[in-house]
């Protein structure tokens, strides 16, 4: 009979004591913390590639502007042919100073010719236009599944434009 006069003690004592709460909520809150904290180092890194990879596109727009010739205009030159110079600028900026390995892939560079008219001091002005294709991955896109996301690549167009200066 004291076994069953002990029972709803134990039960008693049982809903009183409160001393492994804080180990429950933490294994509860646990895994939100650490999707939150892959959120902010994945924006972090994206953000680091695609500042780098924007980088890239500048610098090729400036290569582009110093090389090519300042008569562009007048000749209808083409800038075709100094495309895997840019992607070789592209590329190597984007994947330059990264502490992890790139999210970013260099899908395509394009160069373009326009001829702006009344803005420069020479009219028509030859300006140099480069457009890089970018694909940004997320490496820790299962973590994301977990949360119901189905995020896993973005696509983006980077445009610089840069004067031609000319050789």
């Amino acid at each position: 009979m004291t076994h069953l006069t002990s029972l709803p003690d134990l039960a008693r004592r049982l809903r009183r004591d409160d001393r492994g709460a804080a180990l429950v909520e933490f294994a509860i809150g646990l895994p939100l913390m650490i999707l939150i904290f892959a959120i902010v180092v994945e924006g972090g890194r994206m953000m680091w590639s695609y500042q780098a990879a924007t980088a890239g596109v500048r610098d090729a727009a400036r290569y582009l502007g110093r090389v090519a010739s300042s008569d562009s205009c007048e000749t209808a030159a083409s800038l075709a042919g100094y495309t895997a110079a840019l992607e070789d600028i592209v590329r190597l900026n984007a994947q330059a100073n990264t502490v992890f390995p790139s999210s970013i892939t260099v899908d395509s560079v394009v160069p373009a010719l326009k001829c702006v008219a009344g803005t420069y001091r020479v009219s028509p002005a030859p300006v140099a236009q480069v457009t890089a294709t970018l694909t940004i991955t997320f490496p820790f896109q299962g973590i994301f599944a977990l949360a119901g996301g189905t995020l896993g690549t973005v696509q983006a167009t980077v445009t610089d434009e840069s004067r031609i200066f000319g050789s």
